[in-house]
């Protein structure tokens, strides 16, 4: 269970109101706990099995598997099988951390992220023998959750595990939004884009799905393997122009992205057997964020939770924000805990070491420079920031101050992408582990 303590920092140590906020991050991720999210919409009554109101017959189906993809496929797999019980066959399950879960019916195996490696291709492989195995009369349970596009890859016949690693690279380097990234994944893997369905053999799908995309949308989780894909090749050919791509990918994705099929659309019969549900998101962590805000009498406020574009850029806005309230309390008096969601992304020119949340926060730096009794606090929920061990960072109206008696410059910092050893300097680094769930990123703003 994760605990309060295990998000204090350094500022949160000497703050007189740490203590409220590490409960108030803590809450956050307790609220979009995986287990916790599919026991929300799964009811069993004997035979019955209630998803959203739609019902299943167990014993009406030849079999009944689940298939877990993705950063929170375990826990929502495990409290899942709780729920089959018995008339659970078999379970495969793929995820970023693996560990044993006794007295299951699990294969569990980890993938690569956020670029997919070997692992990632051996885990494709299974799953498409696995969902191979399907028949028109089994019953086949999805758990799908962010990072399931890098953990599971299946490219298609001329393309390789290489030429997928030089492209998603090139994508987040390029500051690719996420939901960019898996349209043209949809169009390079088996799996994606519908693709699990596919290949089901006309079994029948319910999907879970945690969702880590702004706005939900069903094709661009994991990359949406059951979920009809509604961009057409007109649409990938204009990012590959948007991100300079001809050139600098690999021959074989060009021609992919040229050539191959159209993925299923909307309206097309395989997806008549197929029941999608969205079972936690961003919105749910930042609400649950600002209930536990009230219980501990901050003024709460719900900015938006559709945060996107370059986190530079995003982290000034923020700043302005918070500056107001501070000044005006618009839009809600001291204390105040604002709460905005979504995900950023950063164009790396770079070679430091850092994510999204912590480039956010460093930007923010030099935004609130001696602005006294603010707070600005950034937090992926999944626990990991990029290809980090740090969820985010804390800036306060201090850390300027503080950073330039240490001989420490914001600006050298974001100019080689270094916020992760900025804010570790400072031990204002948020660390609290792996969480095992994903709805996007949260950032909280704080005026004290």
């Amino acid at each position: 269970m994760l605990s309060d303590e295990s998000f204090l920092t350094s500022s949160l140590r000497i703050t007189p109101d740490g203590a409220s906020i590490t409960r108030i991050l803590a809450a956050s991720i307790r609220a979009v706990e995986p287990g916790a999210a599919v026991e929300r919409f799964v009811r069993r009554s004997g035979n019955i099995v209630n998803v959203a109101g739609r019902s299943y017959d167990l014993a009406a189906f030849g079999r009944v598997y689940l298939l877990g993809i993705g950063k929170a496929a375990l826990g929502m797999s495990t409290s899942l099988a709780r729920v089959l019980g018995t008339r659970l066959q078999a379970g495969l399950v793929i995820t970023k951390h693996a560990s044993e879960v006794p007295q299951l019916p699990f294969t569990i195996l980890e993938g690569g992220h956020p670029i997919p490696d070997i692992l990632s291709l051996e885990a494709g492989q299974k799953t498409i023998e696995f969902v191979s195995g399907l028949a028109a009369n089994d019953l086949l349970f999805c758990l799908i959750s962010g990072g399931g596009s890098a953990l599971v890859t299946t490219p298609m016949n001329a393309v390789s595990l290489e030429d997928m690693q030089a492209l998603t690279s090139l994508l987040l380097a390029g500051g690719a939004r996420i939901d960019e990234i898996n349209s043209l994944r949809r169009r390079l893997e088996q799996l994606k884009g519908g693709g699990l369905v596919q290949a089901s053999n006309g079994a029948t799908i319910v999907s879970l799905i945690l969702s880590d995309v702004v706005g939900n949308p069903l094709e661009a989780i994991a990359s949406g393997p059951t979920a009809p894909d509604p961009t057409y090749r007109s649409n990938i050919l204009a990012l590959v122009e948007k991100y300079g791509l001809r050139g600098k990918v690999p021959d074989p994705i060009l021609s992919a992205l040229e050539h191959a099929p159209e993925t299923p659309k909307p309206g097309d019969p395989i997806f008549q057997k197929v029941q999608n549900i969205v079972v936690g998101s961003c919105l749910l962590a930042a609400q649950a964020a600002l209930k536990q805000a009230e219980q501990e009498l901050f003024n709460p406020y719900l900015l938006r939770i559709d945060l996107q574009g370059e986190a530079r850029q995003t982290a000034f806005e923020l700043a302005t924000t918070l500056r107001q309230a501070k000044k005006t309390g618009d839009p809600v008096p001291r204390p105040a805990c604002i709460v905005a969601g979504g995900e950023t992304t950063v164009t790396v020119t770079g070679k430091g070491k850092g994510g999204r949340n912590t480039e956010l926060a460093l930007a923010a730096v030099t935004e609130l420079a001696d602005f006294p009794d603010v707070m600005l606090i950034t937090l992926a929920t999944d626990g990991e920031d990029g290809p980090t061990d740090a969820a985010g960072a804390v800036v306060t109206g201090a850390t300027y101050r503080q950073a330039a008696a240490l001989n420490l410059h914001p600006d050298d910092f974001l100019s080689r992408n270094d916020s992760y050893s900025f804010f570790a300097e400072l031990d204002d680094l948020l660390k609290p582990g792996p969480t095992g769930t994903n709805v996007n990123d949260l950032v909280y703003l704080f005026v004290l």
